[in-house]
């Protein structure tokens, strides 16, 4: 005789496990697209500034107003996350693309450096590129904790040296951030995206509030990513004009 409670008990957990799946996938499709949201708002934003050229040319003329936009967007990222469990989820979403705006005004510059042609040669590489590495962190079995470790230590080396390189100018050195910078940041997608990953197994068991603003703060990391792995590549693939 059928045991009615065994198959019901079956059908409840098999429910449960599809309720589950439901919200890992929302989750993750939220980070894509709010990483999708900053870059569209950046490259959007950007193209736009960059149609007025002597507004450009005085940004980039003006050291003091330069440097301030680059701390501002420093400031912005540490606060975000030094802040995120006592701001709201609206919050953190105003400042990821607070953030994407602001980085606007940095990049329209690329546009008077570099043709459109190879900007957009270089937007599709960087897809490609970091596309490979976010698959291989999402489905890999292999723990990359301690890839993690390594990629960071190399980045605290990588900003060390073009913070020197910015006063030395050596070209051999600069050259060699170039290519060490492009394997960092593709192993950080991987890492980031192996992250998020089990960040949204444990998103299904948290609050609505609280998951939204990890998928924001997951967001800031693939677009911090992908960005700078989209810079790295255009001093390989762009034409300046």
């Amino acid at each position: 005789m059928t045991d009615y409670r065994t198959t019901i008990d079956h059908a409840d957990v098999q429910d449960e496990c599809l309720a589950t799946i439901r919200l890992q996938n929302a989750f993750i499709n939220r980070v894509y697209g709010w990483m999708c949201a900053g870059l569209a708002l950046t490259g959007a934003l950007a193209w736009l500034l960059a149609a007025d050229q002597r507004l450009i040319q005085a940004i980039a003329s003006n050291q003091l107003l330069f440097f301030g936009i680059c701390l501002a967007e420093l400031l912005l990222v540490l606060g975000l996350t030094a802040a995120i469990n006592r701001i709201s989820a609206v919050a953190a979403t105003v400042g990821f693309l607070a953030y994407a705006a602001l980085n606007s005004v940095l990049f329209s510059m690329i546009f008077l450096l570099y043709t459109g042609e190879s900007i957009a040669a270089t937007f599709f590489a960087t897809s490609l590129t970091f596309g490979a590495a976010s698959l291989y962190g999402y489905l890999t079995k292999r723990d990359l904790s301690t890839v993690g470790r390594f990629v960071f230590m190399a980045l605290c080396g990588f900003l060390i040296g073009t913070l020197i390189n910015l006063f030395w100018a050596n070209s051999t050195l600069y050259w060699i951030l170039t290519y060490c910078g492009i394997f960092i940041f593709a192993g950080l997608t991987a890492y980031d995206t192996q992250k998020i990953r089990a960040m949204a197994l444990a998103a299904s068991r948290i609050d609505g509030e609280t998951s939204r603003k990890i998928a924001i703060m997951g967001a800031l990391a693939l677009y911090l990513d992908f960005i700078n792995l989209f810079l790295l590549l255009l001093r390989l693939f762009g034409r300046r004009r």
